[in-house]
């Protein structure tokens, strides 16, 4: 039977509500005079969409068949292979700590995986500046060393005496990136103390309006126990000094 035949059919059947009298039977054996006995076996959900009962496998598979048989195949040099995830080798326990060890003993002979500015050591500032940028710059290396002095064995006032002529000198030779060698003072009962001096005579004294930005110096350079200064090529005026705080 064809499709639009049972549609009609069955519209005809729910037409018959909108009447007074209401007959669902009426004109049923006309319908089956003519050919539509097959309509009591037939499951109209296979051919009329949009209703709430329910399709069973079968209807499915034929509404689906239905669907695609104008379908082409694709071809298999167009397919794409299946990629399942590859497996990961075991690592074992020991080899795990044998990792650690060997990161370790690198770390302590040659400082490799040692970061001066993760530890309590590291310290970092500027002059009048509050550019924090210019500080990790400096730190990472992007300014070239241009001069040092080593600090090791002096006491505070021999060091300060050297210092001051130190900066003295690499600023009127226009030197703007220095390296000061301090120490990490381990040795002193509660804090580095000449380190803790270098530092207050850059940014307390007079050096301060000639101070950019100061830093742990990198591993290469001494880490926590040197400090790189960026100098200005001349002094920060009073009124930007003010300015600044």
């Amino acid at each position: 039977m064809e499709t639009s035949s049972l549609y009609r059919a069955w519209q005809t059947m729910k037409d018959s509500k909108s009447s007074l009298n209401y007959n669902p039977f009426k004109g049923l054996k006309e319908l089956l005079n003519d050919g539509y006995s097959q309509l009591l076996d037939y499951n109209l959900n296979s051919v009329i969409v949009g209703t709430d009962a329910e399709l069973t496998p079968h209807d499915e598979k034929k509404l689906f068949e239905q669907a695609m048989k104008d379908v082409i195949p694709i071809s298999g040099g167009n397919s794409a292979e299946r990629i399942t995830g590859a497996k990961l080798p075991e690592v074992s326990k020991k080899d795990t700590d044998a990792e650690v060890f060997a990161s370790l003993k690198n770390l302590i002979e040659n400082g490799e995986g040692f970061i001066v500015a993760d530890t309590p050591e590291y310290i970092e500032g500027t002059g009048y500046s509050k550019n924090r940028i210019i500080v990790k710059r400096l730190h990472r290396g992007h300014f070239s060393i241009q001069a040092h002095i080593d600090l090791h064995g002096l006491n505070a006032d021999d060091a300060r005496e050297a210092l001051e002529r130190f900066l003295k000198e690499s600023i009127a030779s226009g030197k703007r990136a220095v390296l000061i060698i301090h120490g990490r003072g381990l040795s002193s009962p509660v804090k580095p103390v000449l380190k803790a001096k270098v530092i207050e005579w850059l940014t307390a004294g007079l050096w301060r309006k000639w101070v950019v930005a100061y830093s742990s110096a990198r591993l290469c350079d001494g880490g926590a126990g040197a400090t790189y200064v960026l100098l200005r090529q001349r002094p920060l005026a009073k009124r930007f000094r003010k300015k600044e705080g």
